[in-house]
């Protein structure tokens, strides 16, 4: 971070100031103040960073930011509200820096595309990007205040609940491209529809200058209609006529190829990775490369050396069994692109271990019956299910005739069943919401077939 003056901050916060310092950094948590950083104090639900002020100063913080008098021994600077003045600071903070930044939303496949684009960006330009779930109006100032003078172009995820949350991240982010992924049911409880939630989406346009482009996933029913003369609107796809298309698909040891079509041009492309949401997701970052000046060979490259992120669509062999860990979040929509990836795996059975998506609200019990709808119609070979929501992937399933579907109470009852019907040459995945903590079912599993 560049050196800022509190009497700046102060202006840029519409706050007030006790006596001017010079910042070096912005920090929120007292195990990780520097010498010489801001720190501002956060109200949580479950805490009040206030109470650590002079805990911050003593630990080197040239000053603090609050919104209630409190007493400390240093500098200061007081707002009306800390977390709306972090946010507020880091848009003035990124107002520094005339730079390409991508902003990229959307209901599931966004981190994986980040990841994707940033590899593109960064194989032209030193770039930055979200780390981890940064992604939100405490996370993504902190984000900005990673820019500094060596700093080339800015890659910036931007998750939301709520109506009203995009724009306030897009208007502090400032992007000069914005990317849409697509639109399916994730917050649908917060947002009422799927049309709310494409409306909460585009508000990334709030931030975004006029004639910029718009980058949208051109397969998506909701996304394919977006119209708007003011932004430049370009459209990637597999299936529709899109701007940039990919074409003969083919996987292939744990890998995918294929050809990108784009203005009368064709570049071909490997990543590292499987499942055609991939490629949606690798085609999106290709587009943004275009669009920042990068040659496609370059772009293609770069998209070769993707590494999936934790448990993001991981796929491994083990012992002979072919396992896709899936289980870093679940939605409807991802659920799908799990089950379509299995079912494209090659494998003598397929078995889908699926346990309970969260945070689905009313929405929940209608939602995991969908799920087991699509593990029928994938004509996977056995399923097996954890959680209590979990059992309603099952019931459903089971109802529309799938005998292979067996539900669990635990996490050993299940990892008994799997160890019992796997083989070598089977091929199967795990998906779920983080908070299943499916990978307690993955080691336990892998243990066993190492010994076969």
């Amino acid at each position: 971070m560049e050196i800022l003056s509190l009497s700046e901050i102060a202006k840029a916060c519409g706050g007030v100031f006790s006596s001017d310092c010079s910042v070096n950094g912005v920090c929120i948590d007292t195990r990780k103040i520097t010498q010489g950083c801001l720190f501002i104090c956060i109200k949580g639900e479950r805490f009040d960073a206030h109470d650590f002020a002079q805990e911050a100063l003593d630990k080197g913080a040239a000053a603090v930011m609050v919104h209630r008098d409190i007493d400390v021994s240093g500098a200061y600077v007081r707002v009306d509200d800390t977390s709306k003045a972090l946010l507020d600071l880091g848009g003035y903070y990124r107002s520094k820096f005339n730079i390409p930044l991508v902003a990229l939303t959307g209901s599931v496949g966004k981190t994986t595309t980040k990841e994707f684009t940033y590899l593109v960006v960064n194989s032209q330009y030193n770039a930055v990007k979200t780390l981890g779930n940064l992604n939100n109006e405490i996370g993504l100032p902190q984000m900005l205040f990673q820019l500094d003078n060596s700093i080339e172009a800015a890659v910036i995820e931007m998750g939301m609940n709520h109506f009203g949350e995009i724009h306030r991240l897009t208007t502090a982010a400032k992007p000069t491209l914005a990317l849409i992924t697509n639109i399916g049911v994730s917050h649908i409880e917060n947002l009422g529809s799927r049309e709310g939630i494409l409306k909460s989406k585009l508000e990334i346009l709030d931030g975004l200058d006029k004639g910029a482009p718009l980058i949208l996933n051109g397969d998506n029913d909701l996304l394919s209609t977006v119209k708007n003369d003011d932004y430049k609107i370009i459209f990637y796809g597999i299936d529709n006529d899109c701007d940039f298309k990919a074409v003969n698909i083919a996987e292939k040891n744990g890998s995918t190829e294929f050809d990108v079509e784009y203005y009368s041009n064709s570049q071909h492309v490997i990543i590292p990775t499987i499942g055609v949401h991939n490629v949606y997701n690798a085609l999106a970052a290709f587009a943004v490369g275009y669009f920042l000046n990068i040659p496609a060979d370059k772009c293609a490259n770069a998209l070769s050396k993707y590494v999936p992120e934790g448990m993001r669509q991981k796929c491994v062999n083990v012992n002979g069994i072919t396992s896709i860990e899936d289980c870093y979040n679940a939605s409807p929509d991802s659920m799908r692109a799990a089950l379509k990836t299995l079912a494209d795996t090659n494998g003598n059975k397929k078995i889908a271990v699926l346990a309970d998506m969260l945070e689905l609200g009313e929405y929940a019990k209608q939602a995991h019956e969908a799920v087991g709808e699509m593990v029928v119609d994938n004509n996977i070979d056995y399923l097996l299910t954890f959680g209590a929501d979990g059992r309603f992937i099952c019931d459903k399933a089971k109802s529309l005739g799938m005998e292979n579907a067996y539900h669990f109470d635990t996490k050993k009852e299940l990892a008994d069943k799997l160890e019992e019907i796997t083989e070598k040459g089977d091929a199967i995945v795990f998906k779920a919401s983080r908070g299943m903590k499916l990978e307690e079912i993955i080691k336990d599993v892998y243990d066993r077939w190492e010994d076969k």
